[in-house]
């Protein structure tokens, strides 16, 4: 292991470098008038940083910090260190340390953090500051797994971009293709997408390349392995420069992320805030071991003895998702769902709601338990145990994010024992029986039943509406009906005889 001092305090730092050209991409002065950069960060004395070879053998350089310090001595420009100052990012988190000073020296990132722990803002500041020095269109790719935490991560983009008119464009499924054609026309600085969408549109709308690449970031990229999304980057990476930067986060490092870290990085970084699997310090774990046919009673008498917090409960499947909501509702309680088969715009309808508080409970599916800030949730809820134990670790981040306090419950019932006890030994840890009055439980059972009789019936009639609309939608004799005969099943059409 070699140990290199960088520059320390006393050192005198890179001189101002005054930049007072006109931007054409971005279309004005950046920072309204000049700007300084510093090509080369300030360093706290007492900050160490290991370094390792970095060859194919050895592995990747590993990057370790000891203390917090400001944007500003990260390296990050003034009207940046503005905007963070303006969002109420006051001080650097862990990941944020040690990634952004390797990212702004032009190095290769792998990144590995808790979830919560800011990794949005790790690689979009080097990102925004390299756009400012030499601006360019299509200036950065960002591939995410699910449509939610692209739209997230879009936001975050134009919030720390505001000041000097960044531009980026949200590419995921749901979205009518042509509206998203229209504006990859208009050439955004950052793209952000799903992998299997953008294919479609490297594959099928004129015009539109990466050949100008200059950055790509993978976040969540073992979530985005694990949904069998391999061959779609397999394909990106093939059609976008070898000579770009390449940002790979992810909380866990899988065999998979290992393989594309081997395929898309050249000479990485390793920013490890936590190699191993665990939760944050400030979440409180529970669990109750319950018979399973009380599940609704006993989640009915958590949410009562919680009154006041917002919640966010997780199932294994979307009908659950959707039954239990309603079910929900119907008890007087302020839910709404989440889950793939919705639209997008219902979903994302669902998500602000719940973060504008006008809904105090977010049913989910695991579509939800990754990338997502929703900075009130004080509760989790695995009302359905995850079947990987991974996925525990992503649920219960939903809560005590950014070094907020937080509590989870995992239900447990007579069929998940093992499953249970696979994440106490994931996390290292067992963990506490939360204190219930079975009692009060059982005088709740005969409201839940009524409930729950009534939430089946609503979602049998939900069913035969889908039904009847698609029924709809293919006969002919609506005005709705293309005017194109279809072919009918059943062998080949004879040849009129010929009169």
């Amino acid at each position: 292991m070699l140990c290199v001092r960088l520059a320390g305090p006393r050192d005198r730092p890179a001189p101002p470098r005054r930049h007072n050209t006109r931007c054409d991409v971005i279309g004005k002065r950046c920072f309204s008038g000049n700007h300084v950069s510093r090509r080369s960060p300030r360093w706290g004395s007492k900050v160490k940083w290991k370094m390792a070879a970095a060859d194919a053998e050895q592995g990747p350089l590993e990057v370790e910090a000891e203390e917090p310090r400001s944007f500003k001595d990260l390296g990050v420009t003034d009207v940046l260190c503005e905007t963070c100052d303006q969002l109420g990012w006051k001080t650097p988190t862990k990941i944020q340390v040690e990634a952004i000073p390797m990212a702004l020296q032009g190095r290769d990132i792998i990144g590995l953090a808790e979830t919560g722990s800011g990794k949005t803002g790790a690689f979009a500041l080097p990102i925004l500051q390299t756009l400012l020095e030499t601006p360019q269109r299509l200036f950065a790719l960002v591939l995410t797994p699910t449509r939610e935490l692209a739209f997230q991560i879009s936001e975050q983009f134009e919030a720390l971009g505001s000041s000097i008119g960044v531009q980026s464009a949200v590419i995921v499924g749901g979205i009518d293709m042509m509206a998203q054609a229209l504006t990859l026309a208009k050439k955004p600085h950052v793209i952000i997408a799903t992998p299997g969408r953008l294919i479609d549109h490297l594959e099928n709308t004129k015009g539109f390349n990466l050949r100008a690449l200059k950055y790509l970031v993978m976040d969540e990229a073992d979530r985005i392995l694990n949904m069998d999304f391999e061959t779609e980057v397999d394909k990106i990476l093939k059609v976008i420069p070898r000579d770009r930067k390449t940002f790979l986060f992810s909380a866990t490092m899988t065999k998979k992320v290992q393989k594309l870290q081997r395929a898309a990085l050249k000479n990485p970084v390793k920013c490890a805030v936590s190699s191993k699997y665990q939760t944050v310090e400030k979440l409180q774990q529970h669990y109750i071991f319950i018979p399973s046919r009380f599940k609704d009673s006993y989640l009915v008498y958590i949410l009562n003895e919680l009154a006041g917090n917002s919640f966010m409960i997780f199932c294994s499947t979307c009908n659950n998702t959707q039954r239990t909501a309603l079910l929900l509702r119907n008890l007087g309680f302020t839910a709404i769902s989440l889950h793939g088969q919705m639209s997008q715009n219902k979903r994302l309808g669902s998500l602000n709601k719940f973060k504008a508080k006008s809904r105090s409970i977010l049913l989910a599916t695991d579509v939800a338990s990754r990338g997502l800030d929703v900075p009130h949730v004080d509760v989790v809820i695995n009302f359905d145990i995850p079947t990987h134990s991974k996925d525990y670790i992503h649920r219960v981040g939903r809560t005590a994010r950014a070094g907020r306090s937080g509590k989870s419950i995992t239900f447990v019932t007579q069929y998940d024992v093992e499953l249970f006890q696979r994440i106490e030994h994931l996390i290292g840890k067992k963990l506490p029986v939360f204190p219930t009055q079975e009692e009060e439980v059982m005088m709740l059972t005969e409201r839940v039943a009524e409930a729950q009789r009534c939430a089946r019936m609503e979602l049998r009639e939900q069913g035969e509406r889908k039904k009847r609309s698609r029924d709809e939608a293919n006969d002919d004799d609506t005005e709705g009906a293309t005017g194109v005969r279809k072919k009918v099943a059943g062998g080949k059409m004879k040849k009129r005889k010929a009169r």
